[in-house]
């Protein structure tokens, strides 16, 4: 039976400081990437820069940066899956164009 959490149209959150901040509505996967649209909220912006940087990072393959911003990522936000529950360690992408990708 297939995970529910991994379900196309699954919603995930993004938060920061116990506010929603981003939706992750899953379109697919490529395990152990889930991919999804995003839907920013207030209190995202202050992120997107950071995001940004990862995304350089990787089009240039420096995986020093990408860990770098995948520690702040993790630092300061918090993912919870369809079912409400908190996703303890992830590595979340939110590219330019609106998509993300994440693993955990």
């Amino acid at each position: 039976m297939a995970n529910p959490n991994l379900t196309a149209g699954g919603l995930w959150r993004l938060h920061h400081d116990g506010q929603e901040i981003a939706r992750l509505t899953v379109t697919g996967g490529d395990m152990p990437w889930i991919h999804a649209e995003v839907e920013t909220l207030p209190g995202f912006e202050q992120f997107r820069p950071v995001f940004a940087e990862q995304e350089r990072a990787a089009d240039e393959e420096d995986w020093e940066r990408i860990d770098a911003c995948c520690t702040r990522i993790g630092a300061a936000l918090t993912l919870t899956s369809p079912d409400g529950e908190r996703v303890t360690e992830f590595m979340l992408r939110i590219h330019g164009d609106g998509t993300a990708g994440w693993r955990w």
